[in-house]
């Protein structure tokens, strides 16, 4: 990130009270951002940012559900007026789900598609023409190495993150038009709360978990290697060198790629059962 200052920049992160959010907002007030920590969890919110603001750096708290289209527009209209731009904005919030295909339901299926592609797609729709108009601004959608390569035993949580991924992407080439960017995020085995706060069907959690095939990163990390990334204006940012080896095996050896999966779907069947 050098040679870049964030002293007047504004930067809304939604899905900031935990992990990777949290991270990217503390690092951003970090580097003298004024940063809107929004969450649907009000309590978290407002512990990101008075930990923030401790630490003298610039920091609000908003409590904001992404599935609230209206929400959503509103409260980065607020911002707007208040900043009088919004330069940064990371559509992050998200949620996950373990499990077969088969002991999904039409429920498990709208949760996901409504918090992490429709939620993607209310903050795109408020704030891409509100960039356009300033000229300028990031938007920086978080997916996943799931959107990236095909994994089973997340069959939903993957359709919503290549949904996620597709739509940066076409979106990017659209946006540097109107001098707007637009960044996917798509991180491996990273240690955050999510792998704790997952749903998981008909699998027992305490065995997925320490059947991990690979050891968890700092979140810190994460979040100091998006940002500088970010700053670069890379398109597609894939976060461990893990993530970075699956998604060229899977671009490389598609074939190879999904018979070592049927492989693990088969292992998986028979040891994580509950």
């Amino acid at each position: 990130m050098r040679g870049t200052s964030y002293d007047s920049k504004t930067v809304v992160i939604t899905g900031s009270g935990s992990g990777i959010g949290r991270a990217l907002a503390q690092e951003y007030g970090r580097l003298g951002a004024a940063v809107v920590v929004t969450d649907v969890n009000d309590g978290n919110a407002r512990s990101v940012a008075h930990g923030i603001v401790a630490a003298g750096g610039k920091a609000e708290a908003s409590v904001l559900d992404v599935t609230d289209a209206d929400a959503v527009r509103r409260l980065l209209e607020d911002v707007a007026e208040r900043h009088r731009r919004i330069d940064y904005l990371y559509n992050n919030a998200g949620v996950g789900l373990i499990g077969e295909a088969k002991d999904t339901t039409l429920a498990d299926w709208r949760r996901l598609v409504e918090i992490n592609l429709m939620g993607v797609v209310n903050g795109v729709l408020a704030a891409y023409p509100m960039m356009i108009r300033q000229g300028s601004g990031h938007i920086v959608n978080t997916a996943s190495i799931n959107g990236l390569a095909p994994f089973p035993l997340s069959i939903a949580y993957n359709a919503t993150k290549y949904a996620v991924v597709g739509l940066t992407t076409s979106l990017c080439t659209e946006a540097a038009g109107y001098g707007v960017r637009v960044s996917v995020v798509c991180p491996g085995f990273i240690d955050t709360p999510m792998k704790d706060n997952n749903r998981y069907l008909g699998i027992d959690k305490a065995k997925a978990l320490a059947r991990l095939p690979f050891k968890l990163h700092p979140v810190d990390g994460c979040a100091r290697y998006i940002i500088a990334q970010v700053a670069r204006g890379r398109p597609i940012i894939v976060v461990t060198p893990q993530a970075k080896w699956m998604a060229l095996l899977y671009r490389c050896f598609p074939g190879l790629f999904l018979r070592v999966n049927t492989l693990a779907a088969a292992r998986s069947r028979k040891v994580l059962r509950e």
